[in-house]
């Protein structure tokens, strides 16, 4: 595939993926194969309009349908499960804001006993700060790469680094380390 469709291809699946409603339907997806109809139920959503979600990535390949079953009335229901592709797609721009709104959707529906948070504050060279983030995706796939547990219970992470812009000396270089 030539760079100009590579960098096409993912241009589409940035813009498939820039929704936090999406991003919530591949959450729900991860572990278990679900209907159209079980993924509107668990978002309080309209099936049509979770549908018209549900097309677009499995169009993209973001969701696979499973085999088709049977439902409770004998209607026709096919599941979908989520492949994955979403953790090996960057987001595009502005992509940390809509990670941070949909963890806060999510959040907003936990349990506050199941949640536990930390914040920590540094002041790192460059070299430090690339260090940090290299040992933190590590971590991330390798639990990423893990087989889900059938018993387990599922857990959400997220990880958000950035320039504490506030801490920088007034007047100061606001860009890259502050000093």
């Amino acid at each position: 595939m030539d760079r100009e469709r590579r960098e096409a291809e993912a241009e589409a699946d940035g813009r498939v993926l820039n929704s936090v409603l999406r991003l919530r339907i591949l959450r729900l997806c991860l572990d278990e194969p679900l209907t159209n109809k079980q993924v509107a139920a668990r978002l309080g959503k309209d099936p049509a309009t979770v549908y018209h979600h549900v097309r677009r990535l499995a169009d993209r390949g973001f969701l696979a349908a499973q085999p088709e079953r049977t439902g409770a009335r004998g209607a026709r229901e096919v599941p979908y499960l989520a492949t994955k592709k979403s953790w090996r797609t960057p987001l595009p721009d502005g992509g940390s804001r809509l990670l941070v709104e949909t963890f806060l959707a999510e959040l907003a529906e936990a349990d506050p006993q199941t949640v536990s948070t930390t914040r920590l504050g540094l002041r790192l060279s460059p070299q430090a700060r690339d260090e940090l983030l290299t040992r933190l995706h590590a971590v991330f796939q390798e639990y990423a790469d893990r087989p889900p547990d059938p018993d387990g219970t599922p857990w959400s992470v997220f990880l958000a680094v950035h320039e504490d812009s506030q801490r920088a000396e007034p007047g100061g270089d606001r860009g890259g380390v502050p000093r």
